[in-house]
C-alpha cells in the first residue's frame, strides 16, 4: 500500500553541476559529487535511467533508492508485488510513451492518474505524460527494478491487444492522401493504427454501413457504425490512441492536423479494388476528452443502381419519371436529415445525365461524385453561395440545375426563376410531408403565384428497415392493423404480415438493408388555384387524397403487405 512521506524537502548544502535526484543524494551523503557524475555519464553512455545506474553500480539497492526518493519529496511508496497486474490502467497510456519515460499508469480517478514512477523529480517524463492523457498527473514511487519488468509486461500485452484489434494489413491505397503531410503528421504512422483504421473502414463498407463514428471520452474510446439508420458499437480501442486515430484520419482528409480547437470538414477515398472506389466525407469536432471523428460513407455504386431499386410503387416511378423529363418546372424532394434525399436526387440526374443535357449542381459539400454533372461546392468564406452559383449557373447554358437544399428565400427565389425561364430545377427542403412543403415555401416569404407556375411534383421519403430472409410469420389483431391505418377489406383479404426473427447474416437484428418509402404528389391544376387562393396544407392535402395521393403511412403499410417490412417498422418511421 502507498504509505505516506515522514518528512518533505529539507534545506541542505547545494551541491555544485547536479540537480533532482542525483542532487538529493550527494547531499544526504549517499553519494559523493564525483561519484554522481561519473553514474550520470555512465547511465547516458549506456542509455539507462540514473537509477537504474546507481542500483547496477551497487551503490544502493532498489527499495533503499525508492524509500529515500519518497522520504525526501514527499511522495506515496508503493510495492508494486502487492499491485494488481490486471487493474493496471495500461490503456490510458501509450506503451511507447510508458517506455520511453519508464513510468507506469495505476489507476484514473475523475481526471486524476496515478502514475509508477521510479525518479519522481523527473518533471519532464511527468509533463510529458500529462500533455498526452489530458490527466493530471499524481507520482507514486516505486522501486525501479519491479517497475521496469511491469512496463515490459503492461506495453506488450495492450500491443498485442492493439494488433489483434488492428488484424492483418488489407493494402488499401487511400487515393487523396497528400503526399507532403504536415509538421507532426510522423506520430501516426504506427502501423497498427493504420491496419485498425483501415479495418474499421473496410467492415464498415462491408455491412452496409452510413456512418462511421470514432468518438472519446473520459475513461473509454469506442468506434460506432449506423447500419440502417441504427447506431452499432463495433470497437474499443485504447483511448491513447485517440489522438493518433484522430491525427491520421486529418492527414488523409487533408485537414490542418496542428488545429485542435475548432470543427473541420473534409474528404478521402479509398480504393477498394482496381475498379470500386469510395469516397468519405469526413468531420472533425473538439469534444472535452479529444476530436470525434465522423466519416459518411458515399458509395457511387448507389446511384448505378437505379430509381427501380429505391422502393418506388410502378404508378409512383411512372409520375415521378414524367415530372423529371419535363424541360422546365421544380421537383422537390423533402424529409428529415438520413431519409436518403441525395440518393434520390441523383439517381433521378443518373437518369437525366444524357450527353445532349447541360447538368450543374451546387451542395454543400457535393456528397458523389457523378461523371457528366458539373458539381460545385458552396463555400462561404469566397461568397460561393448557394444563390450565387445558381446566378451563374444561368450564363452556363443549363439544361438542368440540381441545388442541394432551398435554405433561405435569395436561393429560392433565383431557382424558382430558372425553372420558370425553361430549365428543370432539382432540390431538396426540410418538411415533414409533400403538402407542408408548399406552405413553408409560403412562410420563407415567396409569392404564391411563383409556386404554383413552378412547382411541378414534390416527393416526400422516409427509409425503412428491410426484413432479412430470416423473418417470421407475425400474428397481429385485426384490430391493430385497422388502427395502423389498413382498410377492413384489406384486412379481410388474409394476407400474411412478418416480422423479424434474427440470424447471423442479420446480426440478430432481423433487419438487413432499408427500403424507401414515398408520398408522390403531382401539383395538378386544382391545387394550383387552392396555392393561389392562399391554402393551408390542410386543404392541399385533403384535395391531393382526393386526386389519389398515397400518403407515407399508406405507402408503408403496402409494403407491408408486401412482406418486405415491419408493421412496427412503419408505425416508428410514419408517425402520424
Amino acid at each position: 500500500m502507498a504509505t505516506a512521506a515522514k518528512a518533505g524537502p529539507q534545506s541542505l548544502p547545494p551541491a555544485t553541476g547536479l540537480a533532482g535526484l542525483a542532487r538529493a543524494l550527494v547531499q544526504h551523503g549517499h553519494l559523493d559529487e564525483v561519484e554522481a557524475q561519473a553514474l550520470i555519464q555512465s547511465a547516458r553512455s549506456t542509455n539507462v535511467n540514473f537509477v537504474a545506474q546507481v542500483t547496477h553500480a551497487g551503490r544502493l539497492r532498489p527499495i533503499e533508492v525508492a524509500e529515500f526518493a519518497s522520504r525526501t519529496f514527499g511522495y506515496p511508496l508503493l510495492d508494486l508485488d502487492a499491485y494488481d497486474p490486471a487493474q493496471l490502467a495500461c490503456s490510458a497510456v501509450d506503451p511507447k510513451l510508458m517506455q520511453a519515460r519508464r513510468v507506469l499508469p495505476l489507476y484514473v480517478r475523475g481526471k486524476r492518474l496515478a502514475l509508477a514512477i521510479s525518479d519522481p523529480t523527473r518533471t519532464d517524463a511527468l509533463e510529458d505524460v500529462k500533455f498526452h492523457t489530458g490527466l493530471m498527473v499524481d507520482p507514486v514511487v516505486v522501486e525501479d527494478d519491479k517497475l521496469d519488468r511491469l512496463i515490459e509486461l503492461a506495453a506488450s500485452s495492450v500491443e498485442q491487444s492493439l494488433d489483434a484489434l488492428a488484424g492483418e494489413d488489407l493494402g488499401l491505397e487511400f487515393v487523396q492522401e497528400s503526399v507532403e503531410e504536415a509538421p507532426g503528421a510522423s506520430m501516426v504512422g504506427d502501423a497498427p493504427v493504420v491496419r485498425f483504421i483501415q479495418r474499421m473502414l473496410v467492415d464498415a463498407i462491408m455491412v452496409g454501413a452510413s456512418d462511421i463514428h470514432f468518438e472519446p471520452y473520459e475513461k473509454k474510446y469506442r468506434v460506432r457504425v449506423r447500419v440502417d439508420g441504427e447506431l452499432r458499437e463495433v470497437a474499443s480501442p485504447p483511448p491513447f490512441l485517440k489522438d493518433k486515430i484522430a491525427t491520421r484520419l486529418k492527414v488523409i482528409s487533408r485537414l490542418n492536423i496542428s488545429d485542435k480547437r475548432t470543427p473541420q470538414d473534409g474528404r478521402m477515398r479509398l480504393a477498394l479494388t482496381p475498379t470500386r472506389t469510395i469516397d468519405f466525407r469526413v468531420s472533425s469536432l473538439p469534444t472535452l476528452f479529444g476530436e470525434k471523428i465522423c466519416l459518411r460513407i458515399l458509395d457511387p455504386s448507389v446511384v448505378t443502381l437505379g430509381i427501380g431499386a429505391l422502393g418506388y410503387e410502378p404508378e409512383q416511378k411512372a409520375t415521378l419519371l414524367e415530372a423529371i423529363h419535363r424541360q422546365y418546372g421544380m421537383v422537390l424532394v423533402t424529409g428529415p436529415t438520413g431519409s436518403g434525399k441525395t440518393v434520390s436526387l441523383y439517381s433521378y440526374l443518373a437518369v437525366l445525365n444524357q450527353p445532349g443535357i447541360n447538368i450543374s449542381t451546387v451542395e454543400d459539400p457535393a456528397e458523389i461524385n457523378l461523371p457528366g454533372v458539373n458539381q460545385v461546392n458552396v463555400n462561404e468564406k469566397t461568397g460561393l453561395t448557394f444563390a450565387a452559383a445558381l446566378r451563374s449557373f444561368l450564363r452556363q447554358d443549363p439544361d438542368v440545375i440540381m441545388v442541394g437544399e432551398i435554405r433561405d428565400l435569395e436561393t429560392a427565389e433565383i431557382a424558382i426563376k430558372a425553372a420558370q425561364t425553361g430549365h428543370l430545377v432539382l432540390s431538396t427542403l426540410h418538411t415533414n410531408d409533400a403538402p407542408s412543403t408548399l406552405t413553408r415555401m409560403m412562410n420563407m416569404g415567396i409569392a404564391p403565384f411563383n409556386i404554383a407556375s413552378s412547382v411541378n411534383l414534390i416527393t416526400a421519403q422516409r427509409l425503412a428497415r428491410r426484413l432479412c430472409s430470416c423473418k417470421r410469420p407475425a400474428d397481429i389483431p385485426a384490430e391493430a392493423l385497422l388502427a395502423a391505418g389498413f382498410a377492413e377489406d384489406e384486412v379481410e383479404e388474409g394476407w400474411q404480415p412478418y416480422a423479424p426473427l434474427g440470424c447471423e447474416q442479420c446480426k440478430g437484428s432481423g433487419y438487413r438493408g432499408r427500403i424507401g418509402i414515398y408520398e408522390i404528389m403531382p401539383i395538378s391544376e386544382e391545387i394550383r388555384r387552392i396555392i393561389m387562393k392562399g391554402g393551408d396544407q390542410l386543404d392541399i392535402a385533403q384535395q391531393a387524397c382526393a386526386e389519389g395521393l398515397q400518403t407515407l403511412r399508406r405507402s408503408g403499410l403496402l409494403k407491408v403487405r408486401q412482406g418486405l417490412t415491419s408493421l412496427e417498422e412503419i408505425m416508428a418511421c410514419t408517425n402520424e
